[in-house]
Parts: C-alpha cells; structure tokens; sequence
C-alpha cells in the first residue's frame, strides 16, 4: 500500500465515467482502494429517493465489490483513521476499539499495508509498522488476511469482523499494549542445564512464553520493554499465554530449568517437521518428567493445549473399565461383529471387518469398533468418566504441569454418544500429553501427573489419581497392549523395539475432513510418548513411525 502521500486537489478536473460510475481512486505501492458510486458498491445500503425502498442486495459478491470493500478498510487502517475503518466492517465498534488501541495502546506507527492476490471474499495482506515507545523503537511485520462478506441489514460488502484481521493471533477480548513488559524474560534451561531456544527447538515458542508468564516474576529477572499481547477472558479460557510480538529493549531474565531432555527434544523436532500438522510428546513414566514437546506449526500447542478426539487410542481406559467389571478379558472371546446399533446410530468397523470367534486381545489389536460398543448397554453413563478420572487422573481441570495445558475431557454422555466416548468420539478430547501419560500409566501402574518444570521449584502440588488398577487387570491391559504392539495394528512401527513394550493405534473421525486424525501411543522401558497427525489417515502410518522413532532414541 505504500506510505501516505499528500496529493493537491484539481478543482478544474472533472472525475472520469466508467460505465455510467465514477471512481476516486486512492494510490499507493502494492494496492488501490476505490470508492465507486452511482450505482455500484458503494450505492448499496444508500437511501433511496422518497417514498422507496432500496432492494437489499444478494448473491455472490463481485470482484469489484471484494476489492472495494478491502481497499476501504485497509486505506483508511493504514492512514489512521480507525472510525473510518471500521464503518467498512461488520462491527464497526468493536473495530474501532480495537483499531484505536492499535495506534494509541501498542504505539504502532508508519503503518504499511500491503495487499496480496484474492481468492474469493479473502483478501491476504501484509503489513509493516514500527513499535516506538519512549524514544526507543523497533520494527514489526507479520501476515494475515480478511474476508468480505454482505451486511445483512442492506447487503453491502464489508470486511467481516474479528480480531486476527488486524493479527492473526488476536482474540476476542485480547489487548496490543506497548510499555514495560509486566512479566520479566526467563532463560529456560534444559535438564542439562543448556539454553533452550526456538533457534534450535522452533516449535517450543509457546511453551517458552507459558514459562515466562508462569515463572518470569519469581525467577529473578527484569523487565524490559516490549510490544504484547495481552490476553482477554475468552484466550484465557482456553489457556493461551500472553504473546510477545516485539522487544524494544531486553530486560534481565531470570533462569528456570526444565525436564526436556536435548536429544529426545531435537529428535521431536525432526520428526514433526516431516509432517504437516504433527504433534508429539514424550514422558518419563516413573517419575511423569515431560522430556519432549513438539509440534509441526509454530502457533497453536497441540501436543501440550490440543483437545481432538483420541479415536481407538482411548481404548485403553475403555478396556481397563471392562475388564474390571468383568465384561471382556484378554483370552477369551468376544464378540467383534460388522456393525453394531446402539442408541439409534449404527457402529461400523473400518472396511465393516468382523472376527468370528475371537478373542478380546484380538479386538483390541485390530481396534475392532464393535467390541466395545457392544458393551454399552452393560455400563452406566458415568463410568467412563471415572475411570478416567480415578485411574488415569484425566478430566479434572487440576493438572500444573509448568506451562499451560489441557489434561483432557471425558463428559458423561448417554445413549449413542456414550457408546460413541468408549472409542474416543463423542464428547472425549485429549492430547498428545494425555495420551502419554496414558500410555505411561499402564506402564508403572500409577498415574504420575506429567510435568515440565518440578515441582520443587514452586512448591506447586501435582494432581495425583484415587485409585490404580488391579494386579490381574494391569497385566491383562499390559498384555492387550503389548500384543498389539507385537502383532496388532501397531506392529509394523513398533519393529524391533520390543519386549518390554506396548502400543494403540488410533483414527478419529472428523466432521467435514477427509481423512481421519491418526493417533499413536506406546511405550518402552522408561519412556512413554503418544503423537497425533491431523488429517493424516491411520495411526499406524502416521503417528506410529513419530512416536517409535522417539522410543528407539530413547
């Protein structure tokens, strides 16, 4: 878009007619804003001579309209005029709050915006600012995008309103704000005692900025001054840390240690990058020390904040709930049919397959749907989420484990979406974390509440679990596990890791995409870890070949 540029009037010029409108063009490098009238975008939602009514305009918006509508907004934002900008929203109030705040709370000036190719009603754009605040300055580029869409009282294109338009990492009810940062830089220590850093663990941004917001104040540092984001009630509600988006001047950082061991940390890093959308965790079992983290996109914490549903995986708490109440057993048979119906949905198996005459440790192995579906009618609606909460500590909202994260949800449901949660639909969301930790659970036979940074340094109480699991049902879900691992779904990645080892595979369906989330997790010695591929197909193929590598390096 250019910087501003003062250009003189010509009152001795008439404006030019192109097709019956006339067009004020506003110029600038990389994008036009235009203002078409008499007819055009701009006409529509005008007041019509007395005595009409202007029809309300519908349909799929032009070209011109889209291009009209985004060259309004982004020109009068990049020129500072946030109340004319946000007249060119869906909510200019709220835009104009925001837009306001933009210049006058975050002190961004010589704002450039630059408009790229549209598709549709989006619009990407790129912008350029700098952050000066008491005489120190520093720069700020990032990318993001709107989309044009009718206004329902008239049908006139406008930018449909959010808060990522103007960052895409802005929520309702979130502040940019310049000044001296509330929270003192921390440098986070590896359990060797090395700087851990996004140069050398890119996907660790966010657990780096959940251990400043956690310790920064306690950890003896100082603070500096930065450009922020400060978090409102609805990212707080879904556990996001405040965001730094620009140092100005760095303040003197305190010094926290963690359990994140460098060679397994490095290994996740190589492996999530080899697919898009892939998260991965790996625990220590007997203590529940986190020993890497890691994620395939540098935004969101799926592996540690993620709520999907955990498809076949979930298996595992299911089994441990029917064995114990003696509706299945390892050795014996059980019914692994092509479908089964239960409050009014009809279960299938993938490829409908059926084992007649089968075992339960071969419908685990197989994650065959039907087994466990067929016990529905047999168990009430509170005793999945039971024994996730009293065996496998899950679902409580009650974990600390250093940084912000999601220790899963296991809602009491009924009729089908009960029969749905036993294998890992419906209402149930989990993590590469709870999943670990799952996995880790079976191991030891004790839930230990995963952490990043101990205990001992804040004196924090960890979660623990009201009761373990039976000798006799600990070895049966041990031996579903390790069979699988051996022969099962996950044997072609668990290879060689054997024989002190156990896995589940998992796929989750999900509404609108076209191929299921593929879960994996396992363990092996001391080490349990559990990784998802969004949109990736089955477990086995794509989070299986994750998880194992990261037991071998282990």
């Amino acid at each position: 878009m250019g910087k501003r540029r003062r250009v003189a009037e010509r009152r001795n010029k008439r404006p030019a007619l192109i097709g019956g409108l006339v067009a004020v063009v506003v110029g600038g490098a990389g994008i036009g804003a235009y203002a078409l009238y008499g007819g055009g975008a701009e006409a529509e939602g005008h007041t019509a001579s007395a005595g009409t009514v202007e029809k309300v305009k519908t349909g799929p918006l032009t070209a011109v309209e889209v291009q009209t509508a985004a060259g309004r907004f982004l020109t009068a934002w990049q020129q500072g005029r946030p109340a004319e900008a946000a007249a060119a929203t869906s909510d200019s109030a709220a835009a104009t709050a925001l837009l306001t705040e933009y210049a006058e709370d975050a002190h961004l000036t010589n704002v450039t915006v630059t408009e790229g190719t549209p598709s549709g009603g989006k619009v990407p754009f790129s912008v350029k600012a700098t952050v000066a605040y008491r005489g120190v300055t520093a720069p700020l580029a990032y990318d993001s995008a709107l989309t044009v869409v009718r206004r329902g009282a008239d049908g006139a294109p406008v930018v449909d309103w959010h808060p990522a338009v103007v960052h895409p990492d802005l929520r309702d009810g979130d502040k940019l704000v310049t000044g001296e940062s509330g929270t003192p830089p921390v440098t986070a220590l590896d359990r060797n005692g090395h700087e851990l850093t996004t140069a050398a663990y890119p996907s660790l941004g966010s657990v780096l900025d959940g251990l400043r917001e956690k310790y920064g104040k306690t950890a003896g540092g100082r603070a500096g001054v930065e450009l922020r984001i400060v978090r409102g009630a609805a990212a707080k509600k879904a556990k996001l840390s405040d965001k730094t988006l620009a140092e100005l001047s760095k303040g003197t950082p305190g010094t926290v240690r963690t359990t994140l061991s460098p060679a397994l940390q490095a290994e996740a890093e190589r492996q999530v990058a080899r697919r898009e959308r892939s998260a991965v965790v790996v625990l220590r079992p007997s203590t529940g020390e986190i020993l890497a983290v890691a994620n395939a996109g540098r935004g969101f914490d799926t592996a540690l904040q993620g709520s999907l549903a955990p498809g076949s995986t979930m298996k595992v708490i299911t089994s441990s709930l029917l064995i114990e109440k003696k509706l299945a057993s390892a050795d014996k048979q059980h019914p692994c049919p092509k479908t089964f119906t239960y409050g009014g949905w009809e279960f299938h198996n993938d490829d409908d397959f059926e084992i007649k005459d089968g075992t339960f440790k071969a419908s685990f192995a197989r994650s065959c749907n039907t087994a466990f579906i067929s016990q529905a009618g047999k168990l009430k609606n509170d005793d999945l989420t039971r024994q996730a909460q009293e065996v496998f500590g899950l679902s409580r909202d009650n974990w600390s484990i250093g940084v912000p994260s999601f220790d899963g949800a296991v809602p009491v449901q009924s009729a089908a979406q009960m029969a749905a949660s036993l294998i890992g639909q419906g209402g149930v969301r989990m993590n590469p974390l709870n999943m670990a930790s799952v996995a880790a659970t079976v191991k030891t036979g004790t839930f230990h509440q995963p952490y990043l940074v101990s205990p001992s340094v804040d004196h924090r109480k960890l979660a623990t679990a009201s009761r373990t699991l039976s000798a006799d049902t600990l070895a049966q879900l041990r031996e579903l596990m390790r069979y699988t691992a051996q022969s099962g779904t996950a044997a072609e990645a668990m290879a060689g890791l054997g024989p002190d080892y156990g896995a589940k595979t998992g796929s989750a369906e999900v509404d609108g995409q076209k191929k299921p989330n593929g879960w994996f997790t396992a363990y092996r010695g001391d080490l349990a870890a559990a990784g998802v591929v969004q949109a990736g197909g089955h477990g086995g193929d794509t989070a299986g070949p994750i998880v194992a590598a990261l037991l071998k390096k282990g």
